[in-house]
């Protein structure tokens, strides 16, 4: 019996996750032609097209896609023989994480997650890059290691971890008016805004739960960063809706800022870590998930309002 070219399971592998001859060329340190050609031996290998031609692009055949899991699975078991899945030299390792979040996870975990990082494996970095539209294309790509959402990836090889739940409070200035009597839900909405999005919608769940009680808010002000607009509200009347572990760093820093209870009925967000299927079994990209997760869990610990 002869034993199939595992050279070609490899390259079969990065055809199907990436959809190009190109792409997969990139990843293999190969040149497209050599690709190209590598492709032709899996067709007749086969005896499937494997990937054709739509558009500029390339789509699966069904037979590909059947096989991408199976085909996938050979690969990682293989690539665990020639290395160790369960530890890694972290005093000796190089590596960058970049990983995809927004200023609240930043500057509420990110702290505690780099000290971590330093003291564990000093010659690793950290690199936090923003959200923006493509996140599940970057991971599929490698450009990040892990994304930090509390939405759901759209393709559905993509790994999740729950990582923390979290609810939202109102921020204000010291001696706001707001704070002068009980806070309803219509005291709350005559006050104005700030809205927090990167895409500029004013509008969201906060809207919806007020206009369920007949209720409209004013928002002057769309900002992009939570912690770049708490610096804007000791001058203003506005109110800040923020993730209640925000204000770790309003205690930390000194801010001379009172948070309350949001009047309305929100949805809890549950925060989670994702991330592509080529680095599940990565002894360094796992050791990393799970400081990152361990991390987590201890900031959101010492973030929960204690009882008095």
């Amino acid at each position: 019996m002869q034993l199939p070219d595992m050279n070609l399971l490899v390259a079969l592998d990065a055809l199907l996750d990436e959809g190009s001859v190109v792409g997969a060329a990139r990843r293999m340190n190969l040149s497209p032609a050599a690709m190209s050609r590598t492709l032709t031996r899996i067709r007749d290998a086969l005896g499937d097209p494997v990937l054709v031609r739509a558009g500029r692009g390339l789509v699966p055949t069904p037979k590909a896609l059947e096989l991408r899991s199976q085909v996938r699975d050979v690969v990682e078991q293989a690539a665990l023989v020639f290395r160790s899945a369960d530890k890694v030299d972290l005093g000796s390792l190089q590596r960058r994480f970049n990983v995809r979040a927004n200023d609240f996870f930043v500057g509420v975990y990110g702290g505690r997650l780099i000290d971590t990082l330093e003291r564990q494996a000093p010659l690793c970095e950290l690199r936090f890059v923003p959200e923006g539209d493509g996140d599940d294309e970057a991971l599929r790509e490698g450009r990040i290691d892990l994304r930090i959402s509390n939405t759901r990836p759209l393709t559905p090889e993509v790994k999740v971890q729950n990582l923390f739940t979290t609810a939202f409070v109102g921020l204000v200035r010291e001696g706001h008016p707001l704070l002068d009597e009980d806070i309803t839900a219509e005291r709350f909405a005559a006050f104005p805004h700030i809205s927090m999005s990167r895409r500029g919608i004013a509008r969201g769940p906060i809207d919806a739960a007020l206009a369920e009680q007949g209720l409209e808010r004013r928002v002057p002000l769309i900002a992009p960063s939570f912690h770049a607009a708490m610096f804007m509200l000791p001058d203003s009347d506005l109110i800040l809706p923020v993730p209640q572990e925000t204000l770790l760093s309003v205690s930390r820093l000194g801010l001379r800022l009172r948070s309350f209870v949001l009047p309305i009925s929100l949805p809890t967000l549950v925060l989670t870590q994702a991330w592509h299927p080529r680095y599940d079994k990565d002894p360094a990209h796992k050791w990393f998930r799970e400081t990152l997760r361990t991390s987590c869990q201890a900031t959101w610990q010492e973030a929960q309002p204690t009882s008095s």
